[in-house]
């Protein structure tokens, strides 16, 4: 029969055979022995696989504050430089909508002209 100490360390006696207890339980024992190593080793090996992922996830030596720093002072140049883009953008916007107003009031004023015109003019008799 195999059994774990504390410390994990696999032992091995000979199975003892109880008064009163079918021969069998041995060889059941010795199942149960052999599915709890393995869930042992399954259990061990997903721990592992924990650790692993935690150790990965944590900063690296190169990210020190001076690279952090720089890091952070180039993100915000290219947000200032983003800023003025879009500045720029709603400034052409702005001037575009103006233009396109403009053609709007003069198409309204031609057509008012226009209905005017044809109300002003006398209906030659039939």
């Amino acid at each position: 029969m195999m059994l774990c100490c504390s410390s994990g360390r696999l032992s091995t006696s000979p199975t003892v055979a109880y008064k009163g207890l079918p021969s069998d339980i041995g060889d059941l024992c010795e199942e149960l022995v052999k599915e709890y190593a393995q869930l042992f080793a399954a259990l061990i090996a997903r721990t592992a696989k924990d650790i692993d992922v935690l150790i990965d996830s944590l900063p690296s030596e190169e990210s020190t504050a001076a690279l952090q720093a720089a890091s952070l002072y180039r993100l915000e140049e290219e947000n200032h430089e983003a800023a003025a883009r879009l500045e720029e953008v709603v400034y052409r916007g702005d001037m575009l909508l103006e233009k396109i107003q403009s053609a709007l009031a003069d198409i309204a004023q031609s057509q008012l002209k226009t209905r005017s015109g044809t109300h002003s003019q006398p209906v030659p008799d039939s």
